[in-house]
């Protein structure tokens, strides 16, 4: 990795990261509300973001100076693969400048190999973030080059609901086996869970629906009673 990268990922270390993804089609999915959900977050004190989409990362490009993880969502059939799945993709997310890239790094059918997808992150120089499920997702994105960790998609991949609660236990076994970043994401939704993953070691946590999705905010009050 050159120093550039190392650079960028210094930038955010023991820090929060704000992904600022509004739900799908919903009344705040405007590039308008991204940009200004991804100001007052670092008002907050995020030290990086994570943004969905080309037009919403050009804008944040345009106006926004901290490190941004950029990804494609796209729901292609027969593929249970979501995030930035194609090699298209990480072109126009290098194009349109993510400092990093990350990408769904399960071991699920998929329309590129994970090793393709890798290499072409590094070819645009950028940074390669595996958005892991378990160990054995961990172990293979390692072995074909990646980055960063993450353990964004533990509790996403079978058909059950996902737990309540963040996946301290994944987080703690990639931290103690591997000497690459781990970044804490999956419902790291309370400052306690933000607090007890960087006591855990994590190089940040990424926060997201807590700060952005007013819609499952409102609903998780009414849910207590």
């Amino acid at each position: 990795m050159n120093k550039k990268n190392k650079s960028i990922i210094h930038r955010f270390k023991s820090s929060l990261i704000a992904s600022c993804q509004p739900i799908p089609k919903g009344p705040l999915d405007t590039s308008s509300f991204v940009l200004a959900s991804a100001k007052a977050s670092i008002i907050g004190g995020a030290r990086a973001l994570r943004i969905e989409g080309f037009n919403n990362l050009k804008i944040i490009k345009k106006n926004i100076k901290i490190p941004v993880i950029g990804i494609k969502k796209r729901n292609i059939k027969n593929f249970p693969i979501i995030i930035t799945p194609l090699l298209s993709d990480i072109e126009r997310l290098s194009m349109l400048g993510a400092d990093i890239i990350a990408f769904d790094a399960t071991l699920r059918n998929r329309p590129v190999s994970i090793e393709k997808l890798i290499s072409k992150i590094h070819s645009c120089k950028k940074i390669a973030m595996a958005d892991c499920s378990n160990m054995k997702d961990a172990i293979n994105a390692i072995e074909n080059g990646a980055d960063i960790l993450s353990t964004t998609l533990s509790g996403y991949t079978s058909k059950n609901l996902p737990p309540k609660n963040p996946d301290f236990k994944l987080l703690s076994q990639l931290i103690k086996k591997f000497k690459i970043p781990i970044i804490a994401e999956g419902r790291f939704n309370k400052p306690a869970f933000y607090k007890k993953a960087i006591n855990y070691g994590a190089h940040a946590v990424v926060v997201g629906t807590a700060l952005n999705r007013i819609e499952l905010i409102t609903k998780s009050f009414l849910d207590e009673i």
